[in-house]
């Protein structure tokens, strides 16, 4: 793996504002900043079924590094020997901070210790349901686990991240006395995750304002998707007052996964229009590569980085967007802002401006009869379930007659 230092030089700006219609109204920041916490490497891995190699690991920390992201969470070094290894040589190979997972547990926090990294995270169970079914423990073992451990990583120098596990299924009252005693103990950031995927986004913004009143740390997120809401749940953290989020790329992790990595950052920078930090040209290459070594396939409709978020079949859509792509697509989000690029797919409701455009592309010069006949081949073409390529769409325009560019021909030749 390289040294990692790029960095990206200047933010894209927005392609429009929201001048018109609903958004409108909004002319005050809702959001300052916006951290990037990244779990792919932990949280991620827990996947069902998931498991990164050691190079796989390395390469990835590599790009998430070399993308800006503020922190990577490497992993769990108690875990094995295996896995201390790839955080120990993450800590050391990249530029941003490197964080370890540890329970309330002396040998787990030491393990985080050794292995070099510069944010120790140390988490207990705070729910009545986890204490008793999961960790076995009474409410007050668990302040004086969490306090006696984010004491001993302060003790170390490094940073320390603290979670109450299930904090959206705490009482409210034990969950501001954990807050208050792991303040008191030094914490620098205090972590709120939504481990269960339980909260919406109003519910979970009036809980981060309920966490300000009792920690002066830095306020973290970690939403989980069990109903569709992580990216929400994140970004009303943020205009709730936290300062970063957890998430991991492809939204991949526990059960349903968490908030996605390309859909907060866009979503920062584009909807809220806050300058993240993030190198978001290489989005889709990162989704690429983590959905070749976590073997779990992006949804072709996943925002963002799916093969349709900038693909285009329906006739009047393609229309549109090949006079001006703000008509149906956001805007504010282009395929070139995450290192994607447009296509528009010839099928069942394929337009003719789409076959016109697709031929041309290919060096034909279509008449508007000529469109038309090669229109009604690929619509039928696509009723039958079939995949109308370009060979396919040469075919058709062949059969029809259609005439080629001389200069494109000789260029061919």
């Amino acid at each position: 793996m390289q040294c990692l230092t790029t960095r990206r030089l200047r933010r894209i700006p927005r392609r429009v504002e929201f001048f018109q219609g609903t958004l409108a109204q909004i002319t005050e920041p809702e959001i300052q900043n916006v951290r990037i916490f990244d779990t792919t490497l932990r949280d991620g891995e827990q996947s069902p079924r998931t498991s990164f190699s050691y190079e796989e690991k390395r390469d990835i920390a590599a790009t998430l590094d070399e993308m800006g992201t503020h922190v990577i969470e490497a992993g769990f070094p108690v875990n094995s020997d295996a896995e201390f290894e790839a955080v120990s040589d993450i800590a050391a190979a990249t530029d941003t901070t490197v964080c370890g997972l540890a329970r309330v547990v002396d040998k787990d926090v030491e393990a985080a210790l050794d292995s070099g990294v510069e944010m120790v995270h140390v988490f207990v169970s705070t729910s009545d349901v986890q204490l008793a079914d999961s960790m076995h423990a009474s409410k007050e073992e668990a302040v004086e686990r969490a306090v006696a451990s984010v004491e001993r990583a302060k003790e170390a120098g490094v940073e320390v991240m603290f979670s109450p596990m299930d904090a959206t299924r705490t009482d409210v009252e034990f969950l501001a006395e954990i807050l208050e005693a792991t303040d008191d103990a030094g914490t620098d950031w205090v972590n709120i995750p939504d481990t269960c995927g339980v909260a919406t986004p109003t519910r979970f913004a009036d809980l981060i304002r309920t966490v300000r009143e009792h920690t002066s740390a830095k306020i973290d997120v970690h939403a989980h998707d069990d109903f569709g809401l992580a990216t929400a749940n994140a970004m009303a953290g943020f205009e709730a007052g936290a300062s970063q989020a957890q998430v991991s790329v492809n939204g991949i992790g526990e059960r349903a996964g968490n908030a996605a990595y390309e859909e907060v950052v866009m979503a920062a920078e584009s909807l809220y229009d806050v300058d993240s930090g993030i190198d978001t040209t290489r989005i889709t290459e990162l989704s690429r590569m983590v959905e070749e070594a976590s073997d779990i396939p992006v949804p072709a409709n996943k925002p963002v980085v799916g093969r349709n978020a900038f693909s285009h079949e329906s006739g009047i859509h393609a229309a549109g967007v090949i006079e001006n792509s703000d008509t149906f697509e956001p805007g504010v989000m282009t395929p070139e802002m995450v290192g994607a690029s447009r296509e528009f797919v010839l099928g069942k409701h394929t337009g003719a401006h789409s076959v016109r455009k697709r031929l041309e592309d290919s060096g034909f010069v279509p008449t508007d009869d000529e469109v038309r006949e090669v229109t009604r081949l690929v619509k039928d073409y696509g009723a039958e379930k079939e995949r109308v390529t370009v060979d396919v769409l040469t075919r058709f325009a062949r059969e029809v007659g259609v005439e080629r560019d001389d200069e494109e021909e000789e260029v061919r030749a």
